[in-house]
């Protein structure tokens, strides 16, 4: 699959594995370059800047594929040290950055100067018109499906893909509510020219995460994940357990709760515990709406090519209807 994509990026297929913060780490990230897509790094799961440049050189040694480097810059009480984590990024050469959030122009300014390639990801139109001002290669756009940070604007992907293709000039990757080749082929068939999937790359065997947590998603359905945090405006899609129903209930009580009374409940450090123990009821964890299309445990490679082929599939038959 050749397009604009694949061009910018370096890589054989126009997928992408999102840097989720816990999960983006290197044998996740190799194993999806290796298999012809892009890997991506998290870089605040790493514990310091340091860490990260160590974590980009353990990638390297497994693959001498393309990979990337996510920062997403949310407002937060104690701010990592941006700065320094660009410094590592720029000083190891990486030529590929994801982000997300508010990114000072500033930060586009060094990256464009450093010769990377800047993915940015966007919930809304108005924000991709934005970055694609601020001069980013190309714009991720996320729809309401997905886990994490959906926004508040509530757009899905078969609105929000379209809307965007049709407002900017560089490149659109569809990001949520993708899973397998038929999404892939819709996103295509929409004008994106690459996928984004975050959910789907949990459920795999190279992804660091429990076992329990990729059976988690295995099982569960499409209505089961919840959007906490709305009454904050921060709103976060996570998977449906005993914890974000507790933090939904305490949202919901009169008045509201304030984030002081919910930090203990959807703490980072909570979360990452759950998933390296396997404890799925004890932290919350992101997720998509696509679990509900999740039914087995590949390698990056085995789900990156049945992908492949099931995108292409599904883009013929669509063509052949209009032979008839």
């Amino acid at each position: 699959m050749k397009n604009r994509i694949t061009e910018l990026l370096g890589i054989r297929y126009p997928i992408i594995q999102g840097g989720m913060q816990w999960v983006g780490r290197a044998e996740l990230a190799a194993a999806v370059s290796n298999a012809g897509g892009l890997g991506t790094l998290g870089a605040l799961t790493q514990p310091t800047p340091e860490d990260l440049g160590r974590e980009i050189e353990r990638c390297r040694t497994l693959t001498d594929k393309p990979f990337g480097v996510n920062v997403t810059m949310l407002p937060t009480v104690n701010p990592p040290p941006y700065e320094r984590i660009f410094d590592v990024i720029v000083q190891s050469g990486i030529r590929i950055v994801e982000t997300a959030g508010n990114v000072p122009a500033a930060v586009f300014d060094r990256l464009r100067a450093a010769g990377i390639v800047i993915v940015h990801k966007c919930t809304s139109v108005r924000h991709a018109l934005a970055a694609e001002k601020r001069g980013v290669h190309i714009v991720s756009i996320d729809g309401f499906e997905c886990a994490g940070h959906p926004g508040e604007e509530d757009v899905p992907g078969l609105v929000l893909i379209p809307a965007a293709v049709a407002a900017l000039g560089v490149p659109v990757i569809a990001s949520g509510g993708i899973a397998d080749g038929r999404g892939m082929a819709a996103a295509l068939s929409l004008g994106a020219e690459g996928v984004n999937m975050g959910t789907r790359f949990v459920a795999t065997r190279e992804a660091p995460v429990h076992e329990n947590v990729k059976q988690a998603l295995v099982k569960a359905r499409e209505n089961e994940t919840r959007l906490i945090m709305r009454t904050l405006r921060n709103s976060s899609r996570v998977l449906l357990n005993p914890v974000s129903e507790e933090v939904l209930e305490l949202e919901h009580r009169p008045g509201g709760a304030a984030f002081e009374v919910l930090r203990p409940l959807v703490n980072g450090q909570r979360g990452r515990a759950a998933l390296e123990s396997g404890d799925i009821t004890n932290g919350v964890i992101w997720a998509g709406m696509v679990a509900g299309l999740i039914d087995d445990i590949p390698s990056c490679g085995e789900l990156i090519e049945r992908m492949v082929t099931q995108c292409r599939a599904r883009l013929a038959a669509a063509t052949a209807l209009t032979a008839a």
